[in-house]
């Protein structure tokens, strides 16, 4: 299978870093691995006025195009970021807001979004917050969960397989915890990879 892996951190140092790295390593052994380093890559997150202009006249600008052709070729999608201020880096709500457009990933009838990325038969999510689960859960009522496996997850196939792995108060656990993570994130989005599609 064909995965498009979209990472978004800054530093090659950190924890994020070492979770992108091992996970790609892992997958590669079994499928085809389209490594997409938001930051490597310097992608501009920024909708500028023509770039604006374009979406609403339902146009794929041709610097998207590439992203664009990417998401038409993956069967799987994987997604790794923190989690920060409750929400996403900048980088990658900007590559969503300018990539995830009418004509990529839905096109517009009678006003109303139609999905067009049905063969996208796998969605994975792998982020850390600073914050505890409980905090997370019970009082923001996990935004960014709803954002991928409600919000994107409907533009994809109707029985997708979902995977959503979060690394919860990673500022304060240990190094042993840390490691844990790491090879659970390895297995299960091994594991998530190898099922069929639904």
């Amino acid at each position: 299978m064909r995965i498009l892996a979209i990472h978004a951190h800054p530093t090659k140092d950190s924890f994020n870093a070492d979770l992108h790295r091992a996970v790609i390593a892992r997958l590669a052994g079994q499928h085809e691995i389209d490594n997409c380093d938001l930051y490597a890559e310097r992608f501009d997150p920024v909708i500028g006025p023509d770039d604006f202009r374009a979406y609403m006249d339902e146009k794929v600008p041709a610097a998207i195009e590439p992203h664009a052709e990417r998401l038409r070729a993956a069967g799987a999608l994987l997604f790794m970021f923190p989690t920060w201020n409750y929400g996403l880096p900048a980088i990658l709500k900007g590559y969503l807001d300018r990539v995830w457009r009418p004509g990529v990933s839905f096109e517009l009838r009678n006003h109303r979004p139609h999905p067009i990325l049905r063969h996208i038969t796998h969605l994975a999510v792998v982020t850390t917050y600073g914050s505890p689960w409980a905090y997370n859960k019970l009082f923001m009522f996990e935004p960014n969960k709803r954002v991928f496996m409600r919000g994107l997850g409907g533009l994809l196939a109707p029985r997708l397989r979902k995977l959503w792995l979060a690394q919860y108060s990673e500022d304060r656990i240990t190094d042993a915890e840390r490691r844990a993570f790491l090879a659970r994130a390895c297995a299960e989005t091994s594991e998530w990879a190898s099922q069929p599609a639904a």
